[in-house]
């Protein structure tokens, strides 16, 4: 045997002892995960794993912008941009003296607003003096104000990742810690749940609306993604983008907002995940301390509508001065269902790397396509959603040409069997993807809270592996079969201004 196949033998040895070390353990997440509930019905989860002296901190609450109703739509992401401005004892040098200002901008921002929304009857001048007089206020606010000091409070005491998010389906607050440093999380974060207070909300407001503006009004990708996803879904409130409607952003009411936190920052709305090195006992007894008597809210309200099922081809075209781009989008059912999986296994088949059918026949043999990928699960797993492919087309070749160059390939699953050497590739590359996300405390952390907060069990992550194993091309052909046709299809193109 020569040195490369003797080095080709080691290695292949080594990645699947590797591989099957790492199974095993991810099998018996079951017996190292603890699980708590508190009185106030927050769910907590503990896994104590002592590689490093860290913690990682993931804390979800069930509320995206899929529970907004639409006058009301950009909340949720608003409000994640509100719980960094601090509370009754972080960011203000004196709240008392605070709380007379904040309710003098509250008052001039409402009749602003009013004034703003009379449409032609609005007075000009009665703007400008209220606006003036906002100014005046926000200016004098600032020297009650902190900027930033919870961020700063973390960063001194080794916090790295300390960042939010607003998705569809949930909000997430996260960070990592040395592991000396649990109970100073905990009384960040409780007070941030008990205390917030939304200082800078206008001016936040005024953030969020020029947000809006660059990630969607001025950009040709994301006004074709907002145009795709209000025309696939007519009904539900995945139509929605997570940052609103910018009629409305920019008249978020702020009393609205404050009800919509009491609403859905609830403990029994929450899940926390807590991962690294600790003691679950005295982590347990932090979070009874700290967070158990932060009152429950009742339920928050089933609003989202269930989408009909589409019975007919959907198109929409986007005039934008850029260069063509197309989004192709089919309707089907979320997790836990069996064909979510089989959608996981097509994802990989279709656009995964260089190998993959779209890549290798799309961008390099008939060279139609500049970048072309998939997705499985948009734009979120609470609610049946959409299998999606976004494409942009090499010129001279246009959208057209390239959606049917699409669906050639997307036939060529309902027809042809796919060989086992190309589902074994793509099983392996779902499996590594799988153990790699629990090489680190973040990642896991990260894992465990959103399967707890989505599929209502963290638990749905140990059978992953099992289910994708029992795939077989017979799945694949039926669920191509079943979903990928032409009356389950919205189609968005971005065509170019002439």
């Amino acid at each position: 045997m020569n040195d490369i196949k003797r080095f080709t033998v080691i290695f292949a040895i080594l990645f699947f002892s590797l591989w099957a070390s790492h199974v095993t353990w991810a099998l018996s997440l079951k017996d190292r995960v603890k699980g708590y509930t508190l009185k106030n019905g927050m769910r907590v989860l503990l896994l104590e794993r002592h590689y490093s002296p860290t913690v990682s901190f993931f804390t979800n609450f069930k509320v995206g912008s899929v529970d907004e109703y639409p006058a009301i739509s950009g909340t949720a992401h608003l409000l994640e941009h509100m719980l960094f401005k601090g509370t009754k004892t972080l960011g203000t040098r004196d709240y008392t003296g605070e709380k007379e200002i904040l309710d003098e901008i509250d008052m001039i921002g409402v009749k602003l607003d009013v004034e703003k929304l009379k449409g032609k009857e609005t007075d000009q001048g009665r703007i400008n003096e209220l606006g003036a007089e906002l100014a005046r206020l926000q200016k004098k606010h600032k020297k009650y104000v902190i900027k930033d000091e919870i961020d700063s409070i973390y960063s001194k005491n080794g916090a790295v990742g300390f960042n939010a998010s607003t998705s569809y389906d949930l909000t997430r607050y996260r960070v990592s810690l040395p592991s000396n440093r649990i109970e100073l999380w905990a009384k960040i974060e409780s007070d941030r749940m008990l205390n917030p207070v939304f200082r800078e909300f206008y001016s936040e407001r005024d953030v969020v609306t020029e947000e809006r503006r660059q990630r969607i009004e001025s950009n040709p990708e994301g006004k074709l993604f907002e145009s795709f996803m209000a025309e696939a879904f007519m009904v539900h409130a995945y139509r929605r983008p997570i940052v609103g409607w910018g009629s409305v952003v920019k008249f978020l009411n702020k009393e609205d907002t404050e009800n919509f936190f009491r609403t859905y920052y609830a403990p029994n709305n929450a899940v926390v995940a807590i991962v690294g090195d600790i003691d679950p006992v005295v982590v347990l007894d932090i979070m009874k301390r700290y967070f158990e008597g932060i009152p429950s809210q009742l339920p928050p309200p089933s609003t989202p509508l269930q989408e009909p099922e589409q019975e007919g081809e959907r198109r929409v075209q986007v005039r934008f001065d850029a260069n063509p781009r197309l989004i192709i989008g089919y309707h089907k059912p979320t997790l836990p269902d069996f064909d979510d999986y089989v959608f996981d296994v097509i994802d990989g088949i279709l656009s995964r790397g260089r190998t993959s059918r779209f890549y290798k026949k799309l961008i390099e043999k008939e060279k139609i396509a500049v970048s072309i990928n998939t997705t499985n699960g948009l734009p979120g797993a609470r609610y049946p959603n959409l299998f999606a492919i976004f494409a942009t087309p090499r010129h001279p070749h246009t959208n057209a040409e390239l959606e049917d160059a699409i669906y050639r390939q997307i036939d060529a699953l309902k027809t042809k069997p796919i060989e086992e050497k190309e589902l074994r590739k793509i099983k392996n590359q779902l499996q590594a993807d799988f153990i790699r996300s629990l090489n680190s405390n973040s990642g896991l952390a990260s894992m465990l809270s959103y399967f707890q907060t989505v599929a209502g069990d963290w638990r749905y992550i140990e059978d992953q592996l099992d289910v994708v194993e029992r795939i077989t091309s017979e799945d694949i052909m039926k669920v191509a079969n079943k979903y990928f046709i032409k009356d389950n299809r919205t189609v968005a193109m971005l065509v170019k201004k002439k």
